[in-house]
């Protein structure tokens, strides 16, 4: 092979990734510390309406999935995604829940969860704080203020770390579409405006 050969072969070798002096092959970034998985299995979405202005209607939005990434100590580092799979809400009466997943409430074969995505962090007293995010339900998103306990202290075991929270607010569901709304004779609703949402949330990471 000619001199002028051997270093054309040379320049093509060094042009090739990784070939260069001191180069390395990329690593992976490590996983993000604070961040969380929602225990579907530990965690609920269960929610209460007025019916005829008499009674409370109570039932589950079905389970719940999601992401919560939280330093451990910090509540103002929490942020929050979560989905809500509405075609296994439950309220214990099988022709109910088939109303409940029609056209007339949340349309579930059409949109199958509700979604939240959190925005900031409101501390309070007491390690209590307010979540807000925006909240979607059918096609339809809005800003929602989430009223969430102080979570407890960290349990720790050799395979991982898991804590805890409580959050609640309400909303008016005709701002979502879910307008159906039938009278009772004295004027008022059958099934009230304003929904009690309550959220119990256990999540999980592996120990550091």
């Amino acid at each position: 092979m000619t001199r002028i050969g051997a270093g054309v072969i040379a320049i093509a070798l060094a042009a090739m990734p990784g070939a260069q002096t001191g180069a390395q092959t990329p690593v992976a970034k490590p996983a993000d510390a604070t961040a969380w998985t929602i225990d579907s299995l530990h965690s609920s979405a269960t929610f209460a309406v007025r019916h005829m202005l008499v009674s409370t209607v109570r039932g589950s939005l079905g389970p719940i999935q999601g992401r919560v990434w939280y330093d451990g100590k910090d509540p103002a580092s929490i942020r929050a995604e979560a989905t809500i799979d509405v075609k296994r809400l439950s309220t214990g009466n099988d022709a109910r829940d088939k109303d409940l997943r029609g056209e007339d409430f949340f349309a579930a074969d059409k949109y199958p969860s509700i979604s939240f995505t959190s925005k900031r962090v409101v501390p309070g007293a007491g390690g209590a704080f307010k979540l807000v995010g925006d909240l979607t339900i059918r096609s339809t998103t809005k800003e929602v203020t989430l009223d969430v306990d102080a979570p407890p202290p960290i349990l720790k075991t050799a395979r991982e770390e898991r804590t805890a929270a409580t959050a609640t607010t309400t909303i008016n569901r005709f701002d979502y579409g879910l307008k159906w709304n039938n009278l009772i004779e004295t004027g008022g609703a059958i099934v009230g405006p304003d929904v009690k949402i309550t959220i119990d949330l256990e999540i999980t990471r592996k120990s550091s």
